[in-house]
């Protein structure tokens, strides 16, 4: 749900319910003729070329060119306390070019009301804290707001955070993990978000140049239980990126696609998990979305019906037709994989070039397995990875408990540039001078932005 509690997402449920019974007869009675999985019969066409400077080496998507807090202020998070000195929250209120980099580890748990990123321009860099790194919740009750928002703004990347909001609001509607409301240039990866009452991430309103990519939404609680509400009332053309991500144990909504006429979105090598009535979820509402599905994988859990639909189309409020290209996808189980509706708004070929070459199918598997969410995993996601691959696990009724966060010291930091002396030393920067924003002729990168990709390929293992 968007921070200014207007309604999102739910304009279509109560139609969807009143119809509901009529669409589980009708996937029935086309199981059988609707498993075999039809692709376009073109590949797509690549590559789209990003806009500008990467955000970070391997940055992908429509967003992959936010600037983030690059060469800005480099304010370092000393505490988990909800706000002061050295919190979260004052980094994010702060203005102008910025990055928030972590010297603590653990739970920040808001006893106010949750910040909302409004000051453009932010980098909050998860890779930098030690130990088990930092996990975001609310406190519950009349301020048990989503966690983390980001409204009216513009270029902010967050990258290596935790939502898991284990505590109820008294506003399910406003209880998103993540939202992203009229805002442009905006990237989340390696994020890990669960237990949210309404979408575990929800782009709402005029959102333009978004990429959402390699991260993992698990574990949204009914009777809500949705991962990802992508487009929510716009009012004009959107560019969207979902790629590499992993929902799991969410009822529908795996994602919800739904666009106006002139949109480029893109569906790309995600592993969707244990829907229980609808993985993916293409609208008309707004004229027709335009979407690539591809090289993304259906995984059927105990959850999932048989009437369950992969690829399904939603004519409920139509004011227009969709336009599916989808290719190289991959459905493991017996649920209805495409909906008898798609061949009607099939196309042979990409609405727009994608942002990137998709892998196989079954290499988004193994990759997403391996590599999405925030690192270092949690319990929770390393439990979510384990029933992916024994196809267990369920949708759950409420929130469990935060797991353990590691503690640890952070990195040795003499000259507070938020770069890791040792690091320094050893890669032609000066462990004695804030050098963060000088350029390494090597590498032709910011020694800053080179030190975070080295912070995020060591917790990936590489």
């Amino acid at each position: 749900m968007n921070a200014s509690l207007n309604s999102t997402g739910h304009h279509k449920a109560g139609l969807r319910d009143s119809l509901s019974s009529f669409r589980n007869m009708l996937a029935v009675i086309f199981l059988f003729t609707a498993c075999s999985d039809i692709s376009a019969t073109k590949p797509p066409v690549l590559v789209r070329a990003v806009d500008g400077e990467l955000a970070f080496p391997g940055a992908v998507g429509f967003g992959a060119a936010s600037k983030g807090g690059r060469g800005g202020k480099i304010i370092s998070v000393t505490t988990l306390s909800d706000s002061g000195v050295g919190s979260l929250r004052e980094c994010i209120d702060a203005t102008g070019p910025r990055v928030c980099v972590f010297r603590v580890a653990g739970v920040i748990r808001y006893t106010a009301k949750p910040p909302i990123v409004r000051n453009p321009y932010l980098t909050i860099a998860g890779q930098t804290a030690p130990g088990g790194g930092i996990t975001l919740a609310h406190s519950g009750g009349e301020n048990g707001y989503t966690p983390l928002i980001i409204k009216n703004t513009h270029d902010v990347i967050v990258r290596h955070i935790r939502v898991r909001p284990d505590r109820n609001g008294m506003d399910r509607e406003a209880e998103d993990a993540f939202t992203i409301e009229n805002s442009t240039n905006v990237i989340l990866d390696h994020v890990s978000g669960s237990w949210a009452r309404d979408e575990v991430v929800n782009a709402y309103g005029d959102n333009d140049k978004i990429t959402i990519s390699y991260s993992i939404f698990a574990q949204g609680i009914p009777r809500h239980d949705k991962c990802a509400l992508l487009g929510s009332d716009p009012s004009g053309p959107q560019n969207l990126s979902f790629i590499g991500n992993i929902c799991a144990h969410n009822g529908d909504r795996n994602p919800d696609i739904n666009f106006a006429p002139g949109s480029c979105v893109e569906i790309i090598n995600n592993l969707l998990y244990n829907a229980q009535s609808q993985f993916a979820e293409v609208w008309e509402s707004y004229g027709g979305s335009p979407v690539a599905i591809v090289g993304n994988v259906f995984r059927k859990g105990p959850n999932t019906a048989d009437h369950a639909v992969g690829i399904d189309l939603e004519r409920i409020g139509s004011t227009g037709r969709a336009q599916i290209y989808h290719y190289d996808n991959r459905f493991d189980g017996h649920f209805v994989h495409r909906t008898p509706l798609l061949d009607e708004v099939s196309v042979e070929q990409s609405i727009c070039p994608l942002t990137l070459q998709p892998v196989p199918a079954d290499t988004a598997y193994a990759n997403a397995l391996a590599a999405s969410g925030a690192f270092p995993r949690d319990a929770f996601d390393f439990m979510i990875i384990d029933q992916i691959k024994s196809q267990t696990g369920k949708i759950v009724k409420m929130a469990g408990k935060l797991a353990p966060i590691a503690k640890a010291q952070g990195y040795p930091d003499q000259d507070g540039d938020g770069m890791d002396d040792k690091w320094e030393a050893g890669n032609g920067a000066n462990p004695g001078k804030s050098d963060s924003w000088e350029i390494d002729a090597t590498s032709g990168l910011a020694y800053f932005d080179a030190f975070l990709d080295y912070r995020h390929k060591m917790l990936l293992g590489g």
